[in-house]
């Protein structure tokens, strides 16, 4: 039983975040989800986290799942221009952060706007994980 599950594990394919090994990676993957606007792969395995968007209550930390709906509504609503990361940052006690340049329109609209989008990561077992998203416009 437990070879079969190890063969299945392997053959199909996962839209989490693959394990990263340094938080720059963490950073670019993240970065490839939001231009793919992959909530999901986005949020990874992350049991919760605080969403600071247009729609989500910055006081408390969201559910997975919750936290996974809220994003995909946010994303839907633009169309990537440009996104790029101006900034990684590790710090001890296993936290990082990653702040990202983004560009992008309104769906309907055609005035490209701008924001700074802060990611902060956790480092757990050998892999970063999403715990903090944070938008300014």
């Amino acid at each position: 039983m437990r070879w079969f599950t190890l063969v299945l594990a392997l053959l199909v394919p996962s839209r989490r975040l693959p394990s990263q090994a340094n938080l720059a990676e963490a950073a670019r993957q993240a970065r490839d989800a939001w231009l793919a606007h992959d909530a999901q792969a986005l949020v990874g395995q992350s049991p919760s986290i605080v969403l600071q968007i247009p729609g989500a209550d910055p006081s408390s930390p969201l559910g997975h799942a919750q936290a996974v709906e809220l994003l995909r509504r946010h994303l839907q609503s633009a169309q990537e221009q440009g996104l790029t990361i101006s900034a990684v940052r590790e710090l001890e006690g296993g936290r990082g952060f990653v702040e990202l340049e983004r560009r992008y329109v309104v769906r309907g609209t055609a005035d490209e706007r701008r924001e700074t989008v802060f990611l902060g990561f956790r480092r757990i077992g050998g892999r970063w994980g999403l715990s903090e998203l944070r938008s300014t416009s």
